[in-house]
């Protein structure tokens, strides 16, 4: 028992950063966007609570993510008509840039330009907890240590990007799943997480008039069947994690396309939105098999639907900020309305958060607000203004929160 004692005072004291809990992937941990750790501040600003912040290269819209004590992200160097598609890792208690490493780089002559709300580096990174996964869309995918070796990399999965690259891979088990919705092709693959090798490729058999999209899946669990949920172009389908076969399918009631927002599951439906040019949200039970349009689509809303921002499940409600900046709150079981209401900050597309119980969401423009959930009506409780373009979606983690804007990176922590 001494040695014990012994043995215990001796050992090195645990170094608080390494006590962080992870943000995994968009969204956090599930991808539902839920944080319930140390409070973070609700008051921000460019010299308010502010831990440290730090100047970042090149441009990028992916959100960090954090694991063990540092944050991963991506961003795009020009240099000359080309661009530098990189990873970095930053130390999240100094905000120090611990590696800057090249992964590929984007032949500008050979490349359309993205859509002006887009990036170079817009997917965000995904972590298993030992390794780092970055994502660029048409230009390729790569898996990183901590320590900033590359363990393996692939651009097998080509296809004519059309307005860029967006949406993000998750994990399900051991396997890297993203979807590949270009110009050309239209697809959904699934890596060995560990070698970089494929698991399954599906094809989307899609007819679709405009055929790329951007989305990020979501892995669900209904009644015990698990099932990657993957929107496209016209439908929205749910695929076997361990073959990748297609289980349903249901349509959008219009065309639609460009589709950017990642699926939620509240109240035993996936509710997805639709895309451009008639966005609506949809809701589909996802017991079904084969063609469910007629059968499963619960619900629809089509008023404020967003085309950017993923919306939010909290508890009974639903909650939808479109681009055009008007919340709405929704019964997410049957899809009726609770209130609308306009935001400050103009134009929206990072994605809202529940952070120790409030809402958290910012503004293309930097304005960030902080909204108490509830159906009586739209409760802004703090309003804050960063100045600067910020279209990533914010990490929370240990009582900080981390914001990217399109120069900087911040920690904001209360006393700061």
């Amino acid at each position: 028992m001494l040695c014990l004692l012994i043995a215990a005072a001796l050992a090195p004291a645990a170094n608080p950063a390494d006590a962080l809990p992870s943000w995994k992937e968009f969204r956090g941990p599930d991808g539902v966007g839920h944080y319930t750790g140390p409070s973070v501040p609700t008051k921000w600003g460019t010299d308010t609570n502010v831990a440290w912040k730090t100047d970042l290269p090149g441009l990028g819209w992916s959100s960090p993510i954090l694991m063990s004590g540092k944050l991963y992200l991506t961003t795009a160097v020009p240099k000359g008509d080309d661009h530098e598609l990189r990873a970095l890792c930053v130390d999240a208690k100094t905000g120090a840039i611990e590696w800057d490493k090249l992964v590929f780089t984007e032949d500008g002559k050979a490349t359309p330009q993205p859509h002006k709300k887009n990036s170079h580096a817009s997917p965000t990174p995904v972590t298993d907890g030992e390794r780092i996964f970055v994502h660029f869309g048409h230009m390729g995918t790569a898996c990183y240590d901590p320590k900033g070796t590359q363990l393996w990399a692939t651009q097998e999965y080509a296809y004519k990007p059309v307005h860029g690259n967006g949406g993000s891979p998750i994990l399900v088990g051991d396997k890297l799943v993203f979807s590949c919705d270009g110009g050309d092709e239209q697809f959904v693959v699934a890596l060995d997480a560990k070698t970089g090798s494929r698991k399954w490729k599906t094809d989307r058999k899609s007819k679709a008039g405009m055929k790329f999209s951007f989305t990020t899946a979501q892995l669900i669990d209904h009644n015990g069947t698990k099932l990657i949920v993957s929107p496209a172009s016209d439908f929205v389908a749910a695929y076997d994690p361990d073959s990748g076969a297609e289980v349903w399918r249901a349509n959008y009631p219009a065309a639609g396309w460009s589709l950017i927002c990642r699926p939620v599951y509240a109240a035993g439906l996936v509710v997805v939105s639709t895309g451009y040019m008639t966005q609506h949200l949809i809701a589909v039970d996802p017991s079904g098999k084969g063609d469910v349009t007629a059968t499963h689509v619960k619900w629809t809303y089509k008023k404020h639907a967003p085309n950017t921002p993923t919306p939010l499940a909290v508890g009974d409600e639903l909650y939808a900020v479109s681009d055009k900046g008007t919340m709405a709150c929704l019964d997410p079981k049957t899809g009726k309305v609770h209130w609308e209401e306009r935001l400050k900050g103009g134009a929206y597309s990072a994605s809202p958060l529940l952070l120790n119980g409030k809402i958290f969401v910012t503004s293309e423009s930097g304005v960030g607000l902080v909204i108490e959930p509830g159906t009586k009506g739209l409760s802004v409780i703090a309003e804050n203004d960063l100045k600067e373009k910020t279209f990533a979606t914010f990490v929370p983690a240990g009582g900080a929160l981390f914001v990217r804007t399109e120069s900087k990176l911040y920690k904001f922590a209360e006393g700061k």
